[in-house]
């Protein structure tokens, strides 16, 4: 991944549920109450950008309280149980792009920060078996009419970024093949 490359700054961008673990001055506007500070104990969406080294930084090297660091950091909705258990049921079923614009490049980047097998195995089933769909789709689309319109739309709608590239590299691979195989038909 680039430093310019847009998906990833949109997916840093997502907001994630925090909750401080200190008293912050000046920061109660975070929480509208501009003229207080922000209580220990207040949960807040940050950017993941913030969020992840807020969480990760340790407050002090010999501090015997248990939490160290200054946040909390917990999943974001898009990655919850409810989210979970519907990809679990049927990966096809769920419209990622309604979770969010970057699912997977959200999920690989909370994967960094939680050690939780059970949602990196249910991400890796649910882009497999995705990809077959996407593949298919990509292969029928410009070929039959209702691709352009309707069902293929519908479908569309629903891939999160990491799928539509997919989709956009199939559908390219297939054209090229077409292209090719006719070049060849006519020697």
């Amino acid at each position: 991944m680039s430093y310019y490359d847009i998906d990833a700054i949109l997916t840093d961008a997502e907001k994630v549920p925090c909750k401080f673990e200190l008293d912050v001055p000046d920061l109660g506007y975070l929480d509208n109450n501009p003229s207080h500070p922000l209580k220990a104990g207040t949960s807040i969406g940050l950017p993941l950008w913030l969020a992840e080294p807020l969480a990760l930084t340790s407050r002090s090297q010999t501090s015997t309280e248990d939490s160290n660091s200054f946040v909390s950091l917990d999943l974001p909705p898009s990655l919850s149980n409810q989210v979970m258990s519907a990809l679990k049921a049927d990966p096809r079923a769920v419209p990622l792009r309604d979770q969010s614009h970057n699912f997977y490049g959200l999920g690989t980047r909370m994967l960094d920060v939680f050690e939780e097998k059970e949602i990196c195995a249910i991400l890796r089933k649910t882009f497999v078996t995705r990809a077959t769909d996407i593949a298919l789709h990509a292969r029928k689309a410009g070929s039959t009419e209702d691709m352009g319109v309707g069902t293929g739309e519908e479908f569309l709608r629903g891939l999160e970024e990491w799928e539509r590239k997919l989709f956009r590299k199939a559908h390219e691979g297939t054209k090229g093949t077409k292209a090719w195989m006719e070049g060849v038909k006519k020697y």
